[in-house]
C-alpha cells in the first residue's frame, strides 16, 4: 500500500472580504490504482476507433466553477500543485519556482491559473468544462504565463528571462518551449483535451495539428503534434504526474487522463514513429531488417557529416531500454547488431520499441517490432 499525504483545503469566500479562511484537513491519500475495469473496451483497439472509446470513458466529468465562494480552480490546484516539502506552496509548472499557494493572485503580487491548452485556441474561456478542467491547468508564475500567451508547443527559439530570473523556458513568436521536467507532462494533457473534447454538448470540437495555426486564430486547434509526441517519448510519466491523475479523479472529477495510466495509447492513436518527424527536414538514414524479429536485428544507419550522435532504444512508455552508440561518427554509412533479449541486464519482453538516432540538430525515429 502507497501512502501519500495531503493538505485539503476546502475555501469559504465572502463578497467584500479580503480575507481568505482555510478549514485545513490532514488526510493520508491512500494511492488508486487504474480502477477495474475503467479502461475496459479499449483492448485491441487504435487510431480513431481508441479515441472514440477513451472519448466515452472519460467524458461528463464533474466540473467545478473558475472561480466561486465554494471550490473552485484555485482551492484544487493547492492540492494537486501542492509542494510536497510544503504543502502550504504550489509548485509553478514552467519554471518549478514556489508560491505561497492562499495568496492565489494576491494583485499581481502572487500566482495564477494557465490553460495548457490556450482558452483562444477554441474561444472556450474560464465557463465550466474545457475552461476549468485541471487535467491541463496548472499554477504558474504570472509573468511567465503572460509570456507564454497563447503559443503553440514547439522546440526552440530564444530563453525567457523572467524579471524573477532565467526560466528554462524557450519562445518564438508564436511557439513555447517549457523546461525538459514538464515537457512530457504539458504533452499528456493536451493529448487529454483532444480526447476528452469531442464537440458534444455544447463543449468544442478540439483537435491537434502539426503546425503552430496563425495568431489570431479561434479555431479549436493546437500544435505542434509532432513535436508534443516526442515530448512524449523523452518525458515519460513520472509518479508525480501519477499522483496527480489519481487525486483529480478520486477527489475531484472523477475522471482520468488515459495517457498517464496508459503512455502506449498515444503510439496506438497518433503513431508516434509515423508522424514525429514531420517537421525535420532530417539528412539522417535509420534502416532495420529484419523488422519484426524473433531475437536480434540489424540496424543500418548514415551520418551526412562528421557530428556526435546517440543511438537509443526506448519502450512504448517512453523509457530508455539501452544506449548502442554514444560517440562522433564519421560521415558514412554503419551497421550494427541489436540483440534484444541479451543486450541489457534483464530479458526484455517481445513488444514494439523505439529506435531512435539524433545528433545535435537532427533525429529520426523508427519502429521496431520484437515477436514472441
Amino acid at each position: 500500500m502507497n501512502l501519500n499525504f495531503h493538505i485539503y483545503r476546502y475555501s469559504k469566500k465572502s463578497a467584500g472580504l479580503i480575507s481568505i479562511f482555510f478549514i485545513i484537513f490532514l488526510t493520508v491519500h491512500i494511492k488508486a490504482s487504474i480502477p477495474d475495469g475503467y479502461y475496459d473496451g479499449t483492448a485491441g483497439l487504435s487510431g480513431d476507433s481508441l479515441k472514440a472509446v477513451l472519448h466515452e470513458i472519460i467524458n461528463d466529468h464533474v466540473q467545478f466553477p473558475y472561480s466561486s465562494s465554494g471550490i473552485d480552480v484555485w482551492d484544487i490546484l493547492k492540492v494537486t500543485d501542492a509542494d510536497p516539502a510544503s504543502p502550504d506552496s504550489v509548485i509553478l509548472f514552467y519554471t518549478g519556482w514556489k508560491k505561497n499557494g492562499p495568496l492565489e493572485y494576491d494583485n499581481g503580487n502572487g500566482w495564477n491559473r494557465e490553460h495548457l491548452w490556450a482558452i483562444s485556441h477554441g474561444d472556450f474561456g474560464t465557463a465550466p468544462g474545457p475552461g476549468t478542467d485541471v487535467h491541463h491547468l496548472r499554477p504558474t508564475d504570472i509573468t511567465v504565463n503572460s509570456a507564454r500567451g497563447n503559443k503553440d508547443f514547439a522546440d526552440g527559439g530564444s530563453e525567457y528571462i523572467d524579471p524573477d530570473g532565467p526560466t528554462g523556458c524557450y519562445y518564438t513568436d508564436n511557439t513555447w518551449e517549457p523546461r525538459s521536467l514538464v515537457k512530457g507532462d504539458v504533452a499528456r494533457s493536451i493529448f487529454y483535451m483532444a480526447v476528452r473534447y469531442e464537440g458534444g454538448n455544447g463543449e468544442p470540437d478540439l483537435e491537434l495539428v502539426d503546425y503552430a495555426p496563425s495568431a489570431p486564430n479561434s479555431q479549436p486547434w493546437h500544435g505542434v503534434l509532432s513535436f508534443l509526441l516526442d515530448w512524449h517519448v523523452q518525458d515519460p510519466v513520472d509518479a508525480r504526474e501519477e499522483n496527480r491523475n489519481d487525486i483529480i479523479y478520486d477527489d475531484y472529477q472523477q475522471n482520468r487522463n488515459p495517457f498517464i495510466d496508459h503512455p502506449e495509447f498515444v503510439e496506438l492513436i497518433w503513431n508516434i514513429t509515423g508522424s514525429n518527424n514531420t517537421h525535420i527536414s532530417s539528412p539522417l538514414r535509420l534502416e532495420i531488417f529484419p523488422n519484426p524479429f524473433l531475437t536480434g536485428t540489424s540496424i543500418s544507419y548514415q551520418l551526412p557529416e562528421n557530428t556526435y550522435c546517440e543511438l537509443n532504444i526506448y519502450n512504448l512508455k517512453g523509457q530508455l531500454v539501452t544506449t548502442l552508440v554514444q560517440k562522433i561518427g564519421n560521415t558514412g554509412n554503419y551497421s550494427i547488431l541489436w540483440d534484444g533479449r541479451t543486450s541489457t541486464s534483464s530479458i526484455l519482453p517481445a513488444g514494439i520499441y523505439l529506435c531512435v538516432l539524433q545528433t545535435e540538430t537532427c533525429r529520426t525515429c523508427q519502429k521496431m517490432i520484437m515477436l514472441k
